[in-house]
């Protein structure tokens, strides 16, 4: 069973390289903001609980996240293992995971340098409608402005601003890379070159996590 986390700053690619995992392996990817913001919607108790941060403009408290993902995890589709996807993004947040009994098998840290982040990330455009993600120079879109998929229009997130993309790095640096010898330190981390094609990536992740490439 692979219970896995991607690490990795904002831009190295950990959404792609997780959407292709979770088909390969059929394991879901479970993103602590759709879970979070189901929970609040279905009314379940930690739910309602973390609708009362929200609504006072305050962070939920890890406690209530945690809760909240191991709720998640306990239901019928994460059997086979699972992908975190914006869990733990702290120390304090991966210990938590460990005291509710919540035990990860693999860590793999998507390492890209800033400098390729910035330039990735002030040039990545999404879909208005469908979300799908282009850039302008490494992937564009076959129409200028147009998604590939559905047709929406592609805008610019208002967080790849190269001045908001630097204060995204920094709070990684501080807060997120930490986690990198938190589980190195449990013998669970493997580092991958992210700066290569998404094909290789995913190459050397699936073997990292013993699993035969097709």
């Amino acid at each position: 069973m692979k219970r896995l986390i991607l690490l990795g700053a904002p831009g190295a690619g950990k959404g792609t390289q997780a959407e292709i995992i979770s088909e390969k392996l059929n394991i879901p990817i479970i993103s602590t903001g759709n879970i979070l913001k189901k929970a609040m919607r279905d009314g379940t108790p930690l739910g309602l609980e973390a609708a009362s941060y929200v609504n006072s403009g305050v962070l939920v408290p890890d406690p209530v996240i945690i809760g909240i993902i191991k709720e998640r995890l306990n239901e019928s589709d994460c059997e086979n293992g699972y992908i975190l996807d914006g869990v733990p993004r702290t120390i304090a947040q991966a210990d938590a995971l460990t005291e509710m009994g919540i035990e990860i098998s693999d860590v793999v840290s998507l390492e890209v340098k800033d400098e390729i982040i910035i330039g990735r990330l002030t040039g990545r455009v999404v879909c208005s409608e469908c979300g799908a993600t282009y850039h302008k120079v490494l992937n564009p879109p076959i129409t200028d402005g147009i998604c590939d998929k559905c047709g929406g229009e592609l805008i610019t997130r208002s967080d790849d601003s190269e001045e908001t993309v630097l204060k995204r790095l920094e709070t990684y640096h501080e807060t997120t890379e930490p986690l990198k010898d938190y589980y190195l330190e449990k013998g669970k981390l493997t580092l991958i070159n992210g700066d290569q094609k998404i094909t290789r990536i995913n190459e050397e992740i699936l073997e990292s996590l013993g699993v035969q490439c097709e």
